[in-house]
């Protein structure tokens, strides 16, 4: 059977995977806070002919060989931990992180924690700021049943004024977390990350604070997918299914035509 039938379904193969990253980005396109992801190829094992480097005379050496290749594969499918753009809202419990290592940290129950860069937050009916799905912001945060508005500092102090006075009243202090490698987060849908032993352990602390980056209130991240380059990535995609489908048929001509030999 040809090499070239295997290698060409493996380029199928991971083309088809290259399609299914594409078009989840622009699924995601409006999506708060989404990190695109790219599909990353790599090239299979090579069945080697001729050894470059072989001797083939005492004083002279084979300068390349013969090495044939065996198709392609995927082999990871990074987020770009880029910035979005920002939109400006009027929601007092819209904030945006500053920069692009750092995350907001929400409680998912089990005492396990995960992280988001979604910024759209809410009140429950405990008073407790919550996201969009109903996971506790952490550390939790309760704004008073009689609060008259809610303020974020650039540092995350969270404020809120009581009534008709004047003064501002101190209630919660938000805490961000980033990791030495983001990329390396489990995705886990609904806008959250895990940590994995890739990403490391998460480096906490309060915004604009050693490393940290500031916070912004009555505004929210957008995702950073580019349309255009998505729908460059994916007549790419394209173009590189249908170039190993013809692959696959050249192939399947030439074994028509061993097949029709006869004396």
């Amino acid at each position: 059977m040809l090499r070239s039938l295997w290698t060409s379904a493996s380029g199928m193969i991971a083309q088809q995977t290259h399609l299914d990253v594409v078009t989840h980005n622009l699924a995601n396109v409006n999506t708060q806070g989404y990190k695109k992801r790219r599909a990353d190829f790599e090239d299979l094992m090579y069945q080697i002919y001729r050894e470059p480097g072989a001797p083939i005379e005492p004083d002279s050496l084979v300068p390349n060989g013969v090495q044939v290749g065996l198709g392609t594969r995927v082999t990871s499918t990074p987020s770009f931990m880029v910035q979005g753009n920002f939109q400006i809202t009027d929601g007092p419990l819209d904030w945006a992180i500053v920069d692009d290592n750092g995350f907001f940290q929400v409680n998912i129950g089990n005492g396990q924690i995960a992280y988001t860069r979604g910024g759209s937050w809410q009140i429950d009916d405990q008073g407790q700021i919550v996201n969009e799905d109903g996971y506790l912001l952490e550390p939790a945060i309760t704004v008073p049943s009689d609060a008259q508005e809610i303020q974020l500092s650039p540092t995350g102090v969270v404020s809120v004024r009581i009534s008709d006075e004047t003064e501002l009243q101190e209630i919660g202090q938000l805490e961000l977390a980033r990791f030495i490698n983001p990329a390396g987060l489990r995705a886990v849908g609904d806008r959250l990350f895990l940590e994995t032993p890739a990403s490391g352990e998460p480096i906490t602390g309060a915004p604009g604070e050693d490393g940290m980056p500031q916070v912004r209130q009555n505004v929210i991240e957008m995702s950073n997918v580019q349309v255009v380059e998505e729908m460059v990535e994916m007549i790419v995609a394209q173009r590189a299914y249908e170039a190993n489908s013809k692959g696959i048929q050249t192939a399947d001509d030439l074994l028509r035509i061993a097949n029709g030999l006869k004396r």
